[in-house]
C-alpha cells in the first residue's frame, strides 16, 4: 500500500519567537534555520518581513537549501488596494519562496479585530493569495481561530477556508489559536473541512493551552489533514505550540501512523532528533527538559530494581521505542553498546571512521560523559566535539600550543571626564618550536583575546584571515559569583559554514578562551592546514 505523505511545517522562528523570554537575533535565526534545514523539514517559516528590522534582514536572502523558505504576514487590509498595502509589498519582495498568510476565520474577530465586513475579509484572503502566486511564490493561508469560529458560525469559517483554496492556496491550515479544543472536536471539524477541501491541501496548527497540541495534531492527521505545523520543543506564546520533536517520532515509529503515512524525515535523520532538540535548547541558553518524550535524558532511564532487571532481559518490557531510533540512549549500566552506536554514528557523519572494538572509542565516550557532567554541552558545539574526538583518536595535529594568556580591564575617566573601559590581552603561544607573544586591545576582554590570539599565527595567518566570530552565549550552570560558566561561540568564514565551540570554567574569560581556541583549531582542520 502506498503511504500518504505528511508535510512538516516548522514555525519555530515565527510563532516560537512569541515565547516570553525569547528574542531571536538575525544570527540566531540563521543558525537555527540551518539546523532545521539539515534535519529535513519541508517548510521553515522565518518570521514577518516588514514587521521589524530583524525579520526584514533575515529575509533579504534565501536562508534554506532544501526546505521552502516561508514568510508570514497578514492578508490585505480592508479599504486598501493590494498594490498599496505595505505588508503585502514586504512579503512579495522578500526572498521567501512561500508566503503564509494569517486570515481571520471567526466572524467575531473579523468584526472586533479587523473592523470590516465578512465580505471584505473574504476579498482580502482571495486577493492576497493571488498576489503571492502572481510573483511566483507558493501561497498558504493560516485560518486563525478556525475551530472556535467553526463552532460559532460553521458556514462562515468554511467559507474563509474555501475562499483561500479556490483562490489558489496550496495549503489551508486550520488553527486552534486559543488552544482549547479537544481531540474529538478537532477530529470532527477536520473531517467536515475535508469534505469541501481535499485533505492533501489541509493543515493543522495547534496551540498547547490544554497540553493537547500534539494529540490534536495527530487527531487532525487521522481526520484527513496532511500538513502539521509546530515548533521545536513546543515553544510559542502562552503554553506553546505542537511539539514537532514529539509529533515526528510518533508519525515515524508508531505503527498506527507509520503503516499509513510517511514524512521527509527518514530513519537516519530521525536518529539526530535528540541532538537537534538539545542543540536548540542550548542555543536558547536553557537546560534541555530531562523528561521530554523521546529525547529527554530521562526518556529511557530506569532505576535499579525489577524494571532494570526486566530491561536487561528484554528492552521492550519498558521501552515503547528503541532509544537508538531517536538518537537517545538507555540510561543503564548495560547501555555501553547503545552508547557506542550513537558515537559511531556521530563520528561517521563527520568523516571519522573508527572500529567499534577500538579502545580509543571507549576512552572518547568516557571523556565526553565526564566533561558533560562538569557542564560541557557537545550537542550544541559540534566543532568542539569533533576536535575532542580527533584528538582522542589521534587524527588531529597540534597546530600551536598556548603557553599563557592574560586579560585585563581598566575602568577610568578620559580627558573629558567620561567613564571608559579599556581591555587588553596578552597571548604567548608556540608554533614549530618558536614562541611568540602578542598584545591587543579590544571591545572587552574576549575581543581583546581574540585579536591577540590571531595577531601572529605565523604560517597559519593566511588560513585564519577570514575567520569571524558571529555569536557569543553565556550560561551560568549553578548559583553564586563562583558559579561554573559555559560559553558557546559561533564562528563562520567566507565559505558561509558556521560552527559552534564550547568552553567551561569557573572563570568566564577562561571558558571563552577555550571556545576561541577550539574555533581556531576547527578552522585550521577545515581548511586542511598542515602542522
Amino acid at each position: 500500500m502506498t503511504k500518504q505523505r505528511i508535510t512538516l511545517f516548522d514555525t519555530t522562528l515565527r510563532d516560537g519567537a512569541q515565547t516570553p523570554g525569547i528574542d531571536f537575533s538575525v544570527e540566531d535565526k540563521i543558525a537555527i534555520s540551518g539546523l532545521l534545514d539539515e534535519f529535513g523539514l519541508d517548510y521553515i517559516e522565518g518570521g514577518y518581513p516588514g514587521a521589524n528590522p530583524t525579520d526584514t534582514a533575515f529575509f533579504d536572502q534565501k536562508r534554506t537549501k532544501n526546505a521552502k523558505f516561508t514568510a508570514f504576514g497578514m492578508t490585505k487590509r480592508a479599504g486598501v488596494s493590494i498594490s498599496n498595502d505595505p505588508g503585502i509589498a514586504a512579503l512579495t519582495a522578500s526572498a521567501a519562496s512561500a508566503i503564509c498568510y494569517v486570515a481571520k476565520a471567526w466572524d467575531l474577530h473579523v468584526k472586533v479585530a479587523l473592523g470590516c465586513t465578512n465580505e471584505e475579509n473574504l476579498e482580502g484572503i482571495s486577493t492576497s493569495v493571488k498576489a503571492a502566486i502572481g510573483v511566483g511564490k507558493e501561497a498558504l493561508v493560516d485560518c486563525e481561530h478556525f475551530f472556535d469560529g467553526y463552532k460559532a458560525n460553521p458556514q462562515y469559517a468554511l467559507e474563509c477556508a474555501k475562499t483561500a483554496f479556490d483562490s489558489g492556496a496550496r495549503w489551508v491550515v486550520l488553527c486552534d489559536t486559543n488552544g482549547g479544543c479537544q481531540p474529538s472536536e478537532i477530529r470532527a471539524i477536520v473531517e467536515a473541512v475535508c469534505k469541501v477541501i481535499p485533505g492533501e491541501n489541509v493543515g493543522i496548527h495547534a496551540h498547547n493551552d490544554t497540553g493537547q497540541a500534539v494529540a490534536n495534531s495527530l487527531a487532525a492527521v487521522e481526520a484527513g489533514a496532511r500538513q502539521v505545523q509546530g515548533t521545536i520543543n513546543g515553544i510559542g506564546e502562552r503554553c506553546g505550540n505542537a511539539n514537532l520533536i514529539s509529533v515526528i517520532p510518533t508519525l515515524a515509529l508508531k505503527p498506527h501512523f507509520a503503516e499509513r503515512f510517511e514524512t521527509g524525515i527518514d530513519a537516519s535523520k530521525l536518529k539526530s532528533i535528540s541532538r537537534l532538540s538539545h542543540a536548540f535548547d542550548e542555543l536558547l541558553n536553557r537546560a534541555p527538559e530531562s523528561q521530554a518524550p523521546y529525547v529527554g535524558s530521562s526518556a529511557f532511564a530506569t532505576k535499579a530494581g525489577i524494571h532494570a532487571s526486566a530491561l536487561m532481559k528484554d528492552p521492550t518490557t519498558y521501552e515503547h521505542v528503541t532509544p537508538d531510533s531517536v538518537g537517545n540512549a538507555r540510561n543503564l549500566m548495560v547501555s555501553d553498546q547503545g552508547g557506542k552506536s550513537n558515537f559511531l554514528d556521530q563520528l561517521s557523519r563527520r568523516g571519522i571512521e573508527v572500529s567499534k572494538s577500538d579502545p580509543k572509542l571507549d576512552t572518547l565516550i568516557a571523556i565526553v560523559k565526564e566533561r558533560e557532567a562538569t557542564g560541557y554541552a557537545y550537542e550544541a558545539a559540534e566543532a568542539s566535539f569533533e576536535l575532542l574526538a580527533r584528538r582522542t583518536l589521534g587524527t588531529v595535529p597540534q597546530f600551536f600550543k598556548i603557553d599563557s594568556y592574560r586579560a585585563s580591564v581598566e575602568r577610568r575617566f578620559n580627558a573629558v571626564g567620561d567613564v571608559v573601559t579599556v581591555s587588553e590581552a596578552v597571548v604567548k603561544l608556540m608554533i614549530d618550536g618558536q614562541t611568540t607573544m602578542s598584545v591587543a586591545e579590544g571591545m572587552g576582554p574576549i575581543n581583546a583575546l581574540d585579536k591577540a590570539l590571531r595577531k601572529d599565527l605565523g604560517k597559519y595567518q593566511a588560513e585564519t584571515k577570514d575567520l569571524e566570530l558571529v555569536d557569543y552565549k553565556v550560561r551560568i550552570l549553578n548559583g553564586g559569583t563562583e558559579a561554573i560558566t559555559r560559553v558557546l561561540i559561533e564562528s563562520t568564514d567566507q565559505t558561509g559554514e558556521r560552527w559552534w565551540t564550547v568552553g567551561v570554567s569557573v572563570n568566564i574569560i577562561d571558558a571563552s578562551f577555550q571556545a576561541l581556541i577550539d574555533s581556531l583549531n576547527y578552522k585550521l582542520i577545515k581548511c586542511g592546514a598542515i602542522a
